[in-house]
């Protein structure tokens, strides 16, 4: 695949494989700090139902990083 231009690395373990000694110390700091690793990055919590309370723990991930990745997605499918 050698047009990637985004990679959603999802969950601590995938941070940890891809990102790396970039990563931070928790998958929470690391996802917090989702600028620091674009326009290739962007790390992301685990999609589970297990993750509602940490959904609800940190609401800035829906205000801030969401509405990014569901832009940079519309944008790199048209």
């Amino acid at each position: 695949m050698p047009h990637v231009e985004l990679t959603l690395v999802i969950g601590a373990y995938a941070q940890k494989r891809y990102l790396g000694k970039a990563r931070k110390k928790t998958m929470t700091e690391t996802v917090k700090s989702w600028r620091d690793y674009g326009p290739e990055y962007l790390p992301l919590p685990h999609p589970s139902w297990r993750n509602t309370a940490w959904l609800k723990k940190n609401p800035w991930f829906e205000a801030e990083v969401l509405p990014v990745l569901r832009s940079r997605t519309q944008d790199l499918l048209r």
